[in-house]
């Protein structure tokens, strides 16, 4: 068995049952791809779906773009599905994207550029100065959002303006060191990774983007939202004795 070629950079999809709208994301990969002639690999963690999302990016990718695919059986929802993509993952850049492209595929070449002049971690957001939220969420999801935002910034991450975007980079060897410290299973795992970083002092940056809701979002606010609260008071005491 010989040795594959490290690319230079792995992006992890995961992937729930995602058959139905993947297609515009898996095209927005190719187009960017295609223009750039960027040293790409594709990384879906199929999360136990009962669908065909796996053929579906089969389909799709395979032949034109470095594609591996990973199966978890049963579903353990995106924190697992994420950690198992970016642990498995060996470009030089590694990051995760939401199956809907919410944030375009192509904005990740500013996200590459901010890891190559120095920073350890980019993350997306959708509230600095410079985003474009081109389709905003429905009331209650936006009111929600702020007031989870606020929270953790009083709570955990005072100057980060958006934890929660699913748009987020790493040097290869940082991402095993956050992913492998990493313990929550819940939505808020954005925000224990970007804690982590904070506390281990890697030099994280932030970056505005184009950003389109999405209106079939699996993240249901009413059961999510008081156990991401929960998690974040407790990610203090979970990592109570964090050394670099």
């Amino acid at each position: 068995m010989t040795d594959r070629p490290h690319p230079l950079v792995s992006v992890v999809i995961p992937a729930y049952n995602e058959a139905a709208r993947l297609k515009p994301g898996l095209e927005q990969i190719l187009q960017h791809l295609r223009a750039t002639g960027l040293d790409c690999e594709i990384i879906l963690v199929d999360d136990g779906s009962s669908d065909r999302t796996a053929d579906v990016v089969h389909r799709y990718l395979n032949g034109t773009v470095p594609l591996r695919v990973l199966r978890q059986d049963p579903n353990q929802g995106k924190a697992a599905a994420v950690k198992r993509g970016l642990l498995a993952a060996d470009g030089r850049f590694v990051g995760y994207v939401d199956a809907d492209m919410s944030t375009p595929f192509a904005e990740i070449d500013r996200f590459l550029q901010a890891l190559a002049d120095g920073a350890d971690v980019a993350i997306g957001s959708r509230s600095m100065t410079g985003s474009d939220v081109q389709v905003h969420q429905p009331l209650h999801r936006a009111v929600a959002g702020k007031l989870f935002g606020a929270f953790t910034r009083l709570v955990l991450l005072p100057d980060i303006a958006d934890s929660q975007c699913g748009f987020k980079f790493f040097r290869r060897e940082v991402a095993q060191d956050l992913f492998t410290r990493q313990r929550l299973t819940g939505w808020a795992f954005d925000a224990e990774l970007l804690y982590l970083a904070r506390r281990l002092g890697y030099r994280l940056v932030q970056i505005p983007v184009r950003w389109i809701n999405d209106p079939n979002s699996k993240v249901k606010m009413l059961t999510a939202g008081p156990k991401m609260v929960l998690d974040i008071m407790r990610l203090r005491w979970l990592h109570r004795g964090l050394r670099r």
